[in-house]
């Protein structure tokens, strides 16, 4: 991966609101000056839709650009969570540029909603319900968990531990992640809505929802109320909103870096997910360069935030 500390993505230390310890601020900007490879699955699909990723990127721009209302959901919701809009537009776009396409109305996305909720979905693996998982013995470490984020993100630990490729109790489990095993009722790899949710992320992000936007909380063993959450704009933007402050939060209090001015960076971890684990690597990554003095590494994009970032100007301009 070819890649320059440029000037746009300068770090410098400050005192982090509130607390005596020291963030280290990451200004917008690219660390690669070319964008890192794209995966070779993203760019099947895109070929195999007859398309481009450029046409993709115009098409969500376009969706933005002619949605008046959908530009005022994404200002009020960034506000409510405290985080700039493009936090949100950032994870959009990369969305659609490089999973899916975008509709090209934000009716459609109610619409698509209503069609995939006519039958009763369900949550499970080999006819075993994940309410019924949960409760094996494995788990019993995350029954001191409350908040909702603390318990399926222990769920999801003990999923990579001690089930993820193994097989348990005669049961043969795929070596894949927690959410394409047990969370995808229609099909493997989909996500949906205007934010291309997964239902765990959405479980994960209840509570904090609940909180700040006062929208129900989710619960696991109703699926379609799960997902008719994810798919609808009106209730999915704010689930969108707390994951991205959540990456926010994660990499400042465990890392050391506020990443909060850099869309790329957020849109990046709204990609490749578990935020708080990838900020404890990095924060061990740099406890090892300083004991052997080596300069200190900061967080960067991958293809999917480099295009946010590359493209930033364009898309404030439309806010």
């Amino acid at each position: 991966m070819k890649k320059a500390y440029i000037s746009a993505f300068i770090a410098v230390s400050v005192l982090s609101a509130g607390s005596a310890s020291a963030a280290t601020v990451v200004a917008s900007g690219n660390v690669n000056v070319e964008q890192p490879q794209v995966p070779g699955a993203s760019a099947r699909r895109t070929k195999a839709g007859n398309t481009s990723f450029e046409a993709k990127y115009r098409k969500v721009y376009a969706l933005l650009q002619n949605d008046g209302k959908l530009r005022g959901k994404i200002k009020s919701v960034a506000r409510d969570y405290g985080i700039d809009p493009m936090h949100i537009v950032g994870a959009i776009v990369g969305e659609h540029t490089y999973n899916v396409d975008a509709y090209d109305r934000l009716q459609t996305y109610y619409v698509k909603a209503v069609s995939y909720l006519s039958s009763k979905l369900q949550f499970s693996y080999e006819g075993e319900d994940i309410a019924d998982f949960v409760k094996r013995p494995q788990f019993s470490e995350c029954a001191a968990k409350t908040g909702s984020y603390d318990l399926w993100s222990c769920r999801e630990a003990v999923w990579e531990q001690s089930f993820r490729g193994k097989t348990v109790d005669g049961t043969s489990y795929p070596d894949d992640r927690f959410s394409a095993t047990f969370f995808q009722p229609f099909y493997a790899g989909q996500t949906f809505g205007i934010g291309q949710l997964n239902p765990l992320t959405a479980l994960q992000m209840s509570d904090e929802v609940n909180k700040v936007s006062g929208l129900p909380k989710l619960d696991v063993g109703d699926p379609n109320a799960v997902y008719k959450t994810i798919m609808d704009p009106d209730l999915t933007l704010p689930y969108v909103a707390a994951t991205l402050k959540t990456s926010i939060d994660a990499y400042k209090r465990i890392a050391g870096f506020d990443i909060s001015a850099n869309p790329g960076l957020t849109a990046t971890l709204y990609n490749v997910g578990n935020p708080e684990a990838r900020a404890y690597a990095l924060k061990a990554e740099n406890e090892r360069r300083s004991a052997t003095g080596e300069p200190e590494k900061v967080p960067e994009e991958n293809y999917y935030g480099w295009l946010v970032n590359d493209r930033l100007a364009e898309l404030k301009a439309l806010f």
